[in-house]
């Protein structure tokens, strides 16, 4: 081969051409991404103020649609570079379909996770901000993806489950929550007075906090104790608002309780010291 006769200002010109092609499809890219992902936003956006969905739904439809886009046009872009450098569209997918074949076995855990999270989205069983419990796992619902879904533990922890490892949801923001209190009064107190001072408490609690929609109510004694009586409250309250609830009324009814005089009884630890002789020396 003759390098002179060799047209490298062809060569150089061909390369730029190629190259100049590649930047600017790689720019489109860029470009037709954050579009159609502000596009997607503001749809889901419109939807939310329309009321069609709930905001949970929205998110999780949200967050899919962007993945599908992503993906569509992840394949746009490597068929048009196949374009690009010569090779054809059909290649492509041929060439797609035989490494499919080659690691089909391998890929079993992918359509496992893509099919589960369709069902789990086509069957709404969980939403992006729910409260749920999947295996022994509890947490907030931060994404839910085609092969993946993401939850946040309450330490922080971001958890990524595989699809295909959800075999049980627990959800536990469809509807009311219960939010229950339990209380020790003394032996030597009065019950029915204990009673009607704690009802008036929680009274006074659902009447300021209207994330409350039933109760709370005294049930009465529940159990008996090595030193105290126990009472239970229990109340409805919003999905997600039970813990602050139980908060509210522990305060209420400790301060209620005091005001009354009535003992909520507390182990005591009695130190014993005895004298010991120091030997002399």
């Amino acid at each position: 081969m003759n390098f002179e006769s060799f047209d490298w200002e062809a060569l150089l010109f061909s390369a730029g051409v190629i190259a100049a092609q590649i930047i600017g499809i790689l720019i489109a890219f860029a470009l037709v991404k954050a579009i159609g992902k502000k596009l997607i936003d503001r749809f889901f956006d419109k939807l939310l103020v329309k009321g069609d969905v709930t905001k949970g739904r929205a998110l999780t439809l949200q967050s899919l649609s962007e993945n599908v886009f992503s993906y569509v046009l992840i394949f746009i872009l490597v068929a048009t570079l196949f374009n690009i450098f010569g090779l054809s569209v059909a290649s492509l997918i041929a060439g797609a379909g035989i490494v499919g074949l080659a690691i089909g076995f391998g890929a079993q855990g992918l359509v496992s996770d893509v099919v589960t999270g369709f069902f789990l989205l086509l069957e709404k069983q969980l939403d992006v901000n729910d409260y749920v419990t999947v295996g022994n796992l509890d947490g907030i619902v931060e994404a839910v993806g085609l092969r993946t879904t993401q939850i946040r533990s309450f330490d922080g922890t971001l958890n990524y489950i595989p699809n295909r490892d959800i075999t049980t949801v627990s959800n536990h923001s469809r509807g009311n929550m219960r939010a229950l209190v339990d209380i020790g009064i003394s032996y030597d107190e009065n019950i029915d007075e204990a009673v009607s001072i704690i009802q008036t408490a929680c009274d006074q609690v659902a009447a300021k906090d209207t994330t409350i929609v039933e109760g709370p109510d005294v049930i009465g004694v529940q159990a008996f104790g090595a030193s105290d009586v126990t009472l239970r409250v229990i109340a409805k309250a919003q999905s997600g608002e039970q813990w602050a609830v139980e908060r509210q009324l522990r305060k209420a009814i400790k301060e209620a309780l005091d005001a009354s005089g009535i003992e909520i009884p507390f182990p005591h630890q009695v130190n014993i010291h005895k004298n010991m002789e120091i030997p002399k020396s």
